[in-house]
């Protein structure tokens, strides 16, 4: 891995997560007038297709075989386009305008969740600046979000299931993010655009018996009340972003590429500040910890560049003290 590609990673991965920041508050106007199972099967159905048309021009037919990885790829796709995007969006519905706050907590626990199941599953020791960067990053995030009032525990314990519903989800896009290393013989295009169609066709299948089952399907009304907010959601926190963030994990790797996460609760305080909100001194502190531990892991493992080896072959991995 060259310096460059540190550089073009962090960028790919900051462009994603500053996309996934407005996601929540958008996300939260359109689940006023839309079930969030169709909410999310509808915005990534858009996604697979314009994804496909992509892969079709660039790569061609050939490129839509599974090579016999077919149950690796409806695997990964099911945890990022059913797991994540059903009960992240079910919770954030289920818990009202706190949902916002609560989501963008739980995203900032990605890194936390991403160092666990490699370390468990794969060997794979993180090196200590990293791990103290992600704590960092965690503790900033949590102060921008909570203002310093730690009120929000007394949510969390009132609303387990919706909370729940979160936290399954986030780590169903961990195992996602981390599930690409599996494919690095593919161009991103490839595994991101085969993913999303194998992932939001079980999203349609369970959309279809909960129509069965009573599910009301949005009218023409309703899809046009959110015709903006859909588009923004296919467009940027959709293929932009998912293109985006599986090009910068396989360039940083994933317990390095999704460290960006913590910029999601940023990217939300900065447009409430747009919109005529006023900055606390506690979310100045904590966007000031998330930036400085992003750039203090960037600036460690561009320095370690020659001494860093492949996180997922366990006889290559070795503890960096």
């Amino acid at each position: 891995m060259k310096k460059n590609q540190v550089l073009i990673g962090a960028l790919l991965c900051l462009t994603a997560s500053i996309s996934w920041g407005a996601m929540f508050p958008v996300a939260e106007r359109a689940l006023r007038y839309i079930d969030p199972i169709y909410f999310s099967f509808l915005r990534y159905l858009a996604v697979s297709i314009i994804l496909g048309i992509l892969l079709l021009i660039k790569e061609g037919k050939k490129s839509f075989c599974l090579k016999g990885k077919g149950k690796n790829l409806l695997f990964f796709g099911t945890m990022a386009f059913t797991v994540y995007n059903f009960l992240i969006f079910s919770g954030q519905d289920l818990l009202g305008h706190n949902g916002v706050i609560v989501a963008s907590i739980m995203e900032s626990l990605m890194p936390m969740i991403s160092i666990m199941i490699m370390w468990v599953f794969k060997n794979a020791r993180p090196m200590k600046y990293t791990i103290a960067s992600m704590l960092l990053a965690l503790i900033g995030a949590i102060l921008v979000i909570t203002n310093g009032n730690l009120s929000f525990l007394f949510l969390l314990k009132d609303s387990i299931i919706p909370i729940l519903f979160i936290l399954i989800g986030v780590i169903g896009w961990v195992i996602y993010t981390i599930g690409g290393n599996q494919f690095s013989g593919w161009s991103t295009l490839r595994y991101s655009t085969l993913t999303c169609i194998l992932g939001t066709s079980v999203s349609g299948i369970i959309t279809f018996f909960a129509t069965v089952l009573g599910l009301s399907v949005p009218t023409a009304e309703v899809i046009q009340s959110i015709y903006g907010e859909m588009i923004f959601m296919i467009i940027f926190p959709g293929a932009i972003a998912l293109l985006s963030w599986n090009l910068g994990i396989k360039l940083l790797t994933p317990i390095n590429g999704i460290l960006f996460i913590n910029v999601v609760p940023i990217t939300t305080l900065v447009i409430v500040f747009i919109q005529g909100g006023s900055l606390s001194s506690f979310e100045l502190l904590g966007t000031f910890l998330v930036i400085y531990a992003l750039i203090q892991n960037n600036y460690y493992q561009r320095k370690n560049l020659p001494s860093q080896v492949e996180e997922l072959n366990p006889r290559k991995v070795k503890r960096i003290a």
